[in-house]
This record gives C-alpha cells, sequence and structure tokens, in this order.
C-alpha cells in the first residue's frame, strides 16, 4: 500500500528535525512539505531530498495550513501520511502499512507515539493517539483550541505499529510554543460549557489542581520517574505546561476583575 501513501509534512524552523523525517521517508515517491517561510535551514534541508517538494504559504491556522496540504498541492495518491516535522516513522509501523488490506468501510489509521527526549524513549507519554494515514478524498481539517482534527468519512482503525515524537529544538524554543498553544486553550476552556468539558478540561477549571496532577500521572503513575533525567524532563515539561494555562486562565480572572471594580 505504501505506493498508495504520499506523505505531507507541515514546518517552521525545524532544521533540528525535518532531515531525520525525511531519511525515514526515502521510500516514498512524492513528499509534500508546507512551510510558513521558515527562517532558519529547514527550506535548504528538504531542497537535498530529490522526492520532496516544498510549498510555502503564510501561517493563519494549523487547519487551513493542512487543508491546503491535502487538497491544493496537486498530491494525486488516495492516501494521505500527515506528519509534524519530529516524526520519526519505526519499521514496524511501516512493514504495517505496506500490508494493510484494502477496506472500503476504513476512511483513516490512528497511530499511538513513543515520545523521546533527546533520542531516547520513554516508557510513557500524554500524547494521544493521533489519525495519521486517510483518504485523501475523504478527510477535511478543523481547527480545536491550539490544535487541529482531521475529520474523516469512514470508520478509523488503530495502527499497532508506532511513531516516535522526538523535537530536538531547544527549550526555549519549546516554552514560546507552549505558551501560545496555552493562550489559545485558555480561551477555548474559557468559552465552553462544563457538561461539555471532558474530565481532563474540568480539572483545568480548577486553575490549580492540574500542574500537580500532571506532574503526579507522568512520575508515577506512568512511570517515568523511572526512565531517568529523561523521564524527568518530560514530566516536569507536561506540568510547566499546565502551569502556563492555569496562568492565562488566572489572568482572565484578575482582568475580569479589574474591569468589574471600574
Amino acid at each position: 500500500m505504501l505506493d498508495l501513501v504520499t506523505p505531507l509534512i507541515l514546518t517552521f524552523n525545524e532544521a533540528p528535525n525535518i532531515g531525520r523525517t525525511l531519511e525515514r521517508l526515502r521510500w516514498a515517491k512524492d513528499v509534500v512539505v508546507v512551510d510558513s517561510f521558515s527562517t532558519d535551514e529547514t527550506v535548504e534541508i528538504v531542497s537535498r531530498y530529490s522526492n520532496a517538494r516544498l510549498f510555502q504559504r503564510k501561517f493563519d491556522d494549523h487547519a487551513h495550513q493542512w487543508n491546503f496540504g491535502v487538497k491544493e498541492t496537486g498530491i494525486s495518491t488516495e492516501w494521505v501520511l500527515a506528519l509534524d516535522a519530529d516524526y520519526l516513522l519505526s519499521d514496524d509501523l511501516l512493514d504495517e502499512i505496506r500490508s494493510l488490506a484494502s477496506d472500503a468501510d476504513v476512511g483513516g489509521y490512528r497511530a499511538s507515539f513513543r515520545y523521546c527526549i533527546e533520542g531516547r524513549p520513554l516508557r510513557a507519554t500524554v500524547y494521544t493517539p493521533v489519525t495519521v494515514l486517510f483518504r485523501r478524498e475523504r478527510a477535511v481539517y478543523t481547527q480545536v483550541g491550539h490544535t487541529q482534527r482531521v475529520k474523516v468519512d469512514g470508520k478509523v482503525a488503530a495502527l499497532t505499529g508506532v511513531i516516535f515524537h522526538d523535537d530536538r529544538k531547544t527549550l526555549s524554543h519549546w516554552v514560546a510554543s507552549q505558551d501560545r498553544y496555552m493562550r489559545l486553550e485558555a480561551e477555548k476552556l474559557l468559552n465552553a460549557n462544563w457538561s461539555g468539558l471532558g474530565w481532563s478540561g474540568r480539572v483545568r477549571k480548577f486553575r490549580v489542581v492540574a500542574p500537580f496532577a500532571m506532574l503526579f500521572y507522568c512520575l508515577f503513575l506512568q512511570g517515568l520517574v523511572l526512565d531517568g533525567r529523561a523521564g524527568l524532563f518530560y514530566s516536569f515539561q507536561r506540568a510547566f505546561a499546565e502551569l502556563l494555562l492555569s496562568l492565562h486562565l488566572l489572568q482572565h480572572d484578575l482582568s475580569s476583575e479589574s474591569k468589574e471594580a471600574h
């Protein structure tokens, strides 16, 4: 089935990652990269791969960027494999996709992730499975908070092979990205009805609970304390992200109180 698949990647200043990802995609006849006008060496690195086609589009949101890649870059294969620039396909996953049988009822496949810190795989992650492989004509992206979701016409089945999530960008870059993401996530939570929230959203609404709950969950319930410094680093990252979200929610509370007082 690999001959029926076109990998699609979004990039913006992904020089630390994109080369490793493209190396794992040498099997593909056509790889589409949609770049948001990177200012680092991303474009130069992509140009080294003869099977990669580069498009540049000014970024507005993730959903529009993905939909542009799927619909407007001349992808002709039946299937699209949507990847972030720090997703590395495992051999098991490639073998599984290669041997997939045709099933008209299936519109897409979701994959699980093995999170890595500086190349060191962790035993667990809070990163949930994502629909990464789908029929091009039966999929559309929508924006949800700080991220995007692909809606697929048809059944979405699970793949057993994993994708390695291995982001090598700097910690300062990660902090800046999380601040943007959590600001958008705070807006989503503030506009959501209590009844429409899942348990994690409800916990986040309490402001003070989520950062400590996330740290405990990662370190002890998921056992990342056993992964040494890499496990500690990831656990502190996730707790810090929740702390940023709480800060954005509290800032909104304080701003609202100030406006009411005047």
